[in-house]
């Protein structure tokens, strides 16, 4: 038996999530097939965490397990051969010890949410970040963003559906740059809670936009009141960026 450590990138406008689901296509479910025209039985696959439905990852990491093995870069190679017209691509695949999980040894999980500000709608980047148009003060957010350092408890900024036994969480990385018109914010945890980090960047918003001051959003975070949170962003400007381990 080997085990199998994947990184993959991929578009998920057209897909229900990471997961597979019964109300629609994932990403999880189009790699599966690949697998199976490749070796001719099923094989399941396990990410490092999941992604909603319209949330990108430039970094995802999977593992599946083979009987046989075969050469990693014939994997990479065979698999983007089925998947190069679903906007999903394997960047990388390595052999790795046989007690490896994708999702339990992960020490830290980077996302990126990415906003474009400027009165002009999207063109090139619709569906890959959030359009607003109103000017937005980027360093009132890195002000605010910095109160999410640290173990919290983000009761409310977590979604009511989230399965997470606990809403302690610790934010290791919260950062806001801001390039001529595109701004990035960037969160770094071991894990986040379902929704999370689109509730952190949705309340930021409201406070670039001067309709929260940085104390209405600690406010926010103390209340534990998910009916506190501000509006919470759209899927498409999320991205999973980086999995460490």
């Amino acid at each position: 038996m080997s085990r199998y450590k994947c990184i993959v990138e991929y578009d998920g406008t057209s897909f229900v999530g990471w997961q597979r689901q019964t109300n629609g296509y994932s990403i999880q479910e189009a790699i599966e097939e690949s697998l199976q025209h490749i070796f001719q039985i099923p094989i399941r696959i396990f990410g490092s965490g999941r992604t909603d439905t319209g949330v990108h990852a430039v970094a995802q990491v999977f593992h599946f397990d083979l009987e046989t093995s075969m050469e990693e870069i014939k994997i990479t190679y065979a698999l983007n051969h089925f998947l190069q017209k679903k906007n999903i691509s394997i960047l990388d695949t390595q052999i790795v010890k046989e007690d490896f999980d994708s999702r339990h040894d992960a020490i830290l999980r980077t996302y990126e949410y990415i906003i474009i500000n400027r009165h002009a709608p999207l063109a090139i980047l619709k569906d890959k970040a959030w359009h607003v148009s109103i000017p937005l003060d980027s360093d009132s957010m890195q002000v605010a963003a910095n109160l999410f350092l640290g173990d919290h408890d983000f009761t409310t900024f977590r979604a009511a559906s989230c399965e997470a036994t606990s809403p302690i969480r610790t934010i290791a990385k919260a950062e806001v740059i801001k390039k001529e018109d595109k701004i990035t914010i960037i969160f770094a945890s071991r894990s986040f809670l379902q929704h999370q980090v689109r509730s952190m960047v949705g309340s930021l918003k409201l406070v670039g936009e001067k309709k929260w001051t940085v104390q209405d959003l600690q406010s926010a975070l103390d209340s534990k009141d998910r009916k506190r949170c501000g509006t919470l962003a759209p899927a498409c400007g999320l991205y999973l960026a980086k999995v460490e381990y």
